[in-house]
């Protein structure tokens, strides 16, 4: 059974700029064909725009109010949004709160720095 505590993940930086704990994929767990993470986004921070050539995500807003742009749409989001990502859409997310911003992040199949194209 593979189980991992958020507060014992060390935190890394994604080529978007996120700050993310990856939770369970390939790299710490059984699992093989996602993965999920929990990313913050500063005050007033963004991720950069970017799109994932293989990559569907969704993003769960857990904590913090944000602005989610998918390719030519924007929409605020907050606590209990969920929001589809598929391949290829270009995408940006900027905290727009006056807390972090935090989110779950499920990647099929697990993210990959290679994955990530910043436009």
């Amino acid at each position: 059974m593979d189980i991992q505590q958020l507060d014992r993940v060390p935190a890394f930086i994604t080529k978007d700029g996120s700050e993310i704990r990856e939770l369970l994929a390939y790299r710490n767990s059984c699992i093989r064909r996602q993965s999920l993470a929990e990313a913050r986004v500063p005050v007033g921070g963004s991720t950069a725009p970017h799109y994932h050539p293989q990559t569907e995500e969704i993003y769960f807003i857990l904590e913090g109010r944000g602005r989610m742009q998918l390719d030519d749409q924007t929409r605020d989001v907050g606590p209990g949004d969920a929001i589809a990502i598929p391949p290829g859409s270009r995408h940006q997310i900027t905290n727009i709160g006056d807390v972090p911003l935090r989110l779950l992040c499920c990647c099929a199949p697990a993210y990959e720095h290679e994955d990530t194209v910043l436009v």
